[in-house]
């Protein structure tokens, strides 16, 4: 028998039914691509200027993301079911989470923001795929849509860095971070009904800090770089709320969610290319083509 412990609060909460508005669901979409658009620079700082170890800068998040995620619980549905599903659920997103931190840290040794945001192409298609194997009606324009995105993110990362990344060094960790991006979508889509997602988010991000405890010093990650810590931490807060606004579009379609990263690389793109004034180039064109299969695939 399950039995649920739940609570309601009668102020705003991060959930979203199955029923819910695409109109909504882009809204909570570009609220991630916004959230996750400030602290994908400074992740980038962090692993390749200060150079964090990947169990210096996975406790860093884990442990200063929960706090921020603590702090909205009186404003959410918490809802947690005594039951096997309820503690796999945690320990799932537990270990998607720590693949998701410690291999971003040495991926992004290689690859530019932009690269990691665009091998994320390849989750459109497992996640539609996924969702069709599931029930979903197949619809080829869709499809389209997708292959439209992705050739879009071959462009816009085609002349990156005159440097090309050494990819033999980083093929298992991106491997993984790409199967926690993907595996961390199924957890919460699927065990949703049993514990709600914030708490799984939550005592994951708890269990993880707990264990990096007997990895790192916190002391020695701040005497190496006071300002890089710091970078770190508020660069949570950001986080914090776009995982809660993720979380709620996973709820509707793990789709949305896998074409929220493209959003985020061509929005890195773009300000870049304000910045720089750069000439008209491949990395344009392919901002306009990924634009335009994003949008496309809302519609159709």
């Amino acid at each position: 028998m399950i039995y649920f412990i739940k609570f309601k609060r009668k102020a705003a909460v991060f959930y979203a039914a199955g029923n819910i508005y695409n109109m909504e669901v882009i809204l909570m979409m570009l609220g991630v691509t916004g959230c996750y658009t400030c602290t994908s620079l400074a992740d980038r700082y962090a692993a390749h200027d200060v150079g964090f170890k990947g169990s210096e800068f996975t406790f860093l998040m884990c442990s200063s993301m929960s706090v921020f995620i603590a702090l909205t619980l009186p404003f959410q549905e918490i809802r947690f079911a005594l039951c096997w599903q309820s503690f796999a659920a945690v320990i799932l997103v537990a270990v998607c989470k720590f693949l998701e931190f410690e291999m971003s840290m040495l991926v992004m040794k290689e690859l530019s923001a932009f690269e990691l945001k665009a091998w994320l192409g390849v989750n459109l298609f497992v996640s539609y795929f996924t969702e069709v194997i599931g029930g979903e009606p197949l619809r080829l324009a869709r499809v389209g849509c997708i292959v439209l995105t992705v050739i879009g993110l071959v462009l816009i990362v085609r002349s990156d860095k005159e440097e090309k990344p050494d990819y033999l060094k980083i093929l298992l960790p991106l491997a993984l971070y790409l199967f926690s991006k993907y595996g961390y979508s199924l957890v919460i889509k699927g065990f949703t009904p049993y514990v709600s997602s914030t708490v799984q988010l939550l005592a994951a991000l708890v269990i993880i800090a707990l264990v990096m405890l007997f990895r790192v010093k916190p002391a020695e990650i701040f005497r190496k770089s006071k300002k890089g810590a710091a970078t770190v931490i508020l660069a949570r807060i950001p986080n914090a709320a776009g995982t809660l606004l993720e979380n709620a579009v996973i709820a509707v379609s793990i789709t949305s969610y896998s074409f929220i990263q493209p959003m985020i690389l061509v929005t890195l793109f773009l300000i870049g290319f304000i910045r720089s004034k750069k000439r008209i180039g491949t990395e344009l064109i392919g901002s306009l083509v990924c634009i335009a299969g994003i949008a496309l695939f809302v519609f159709v």
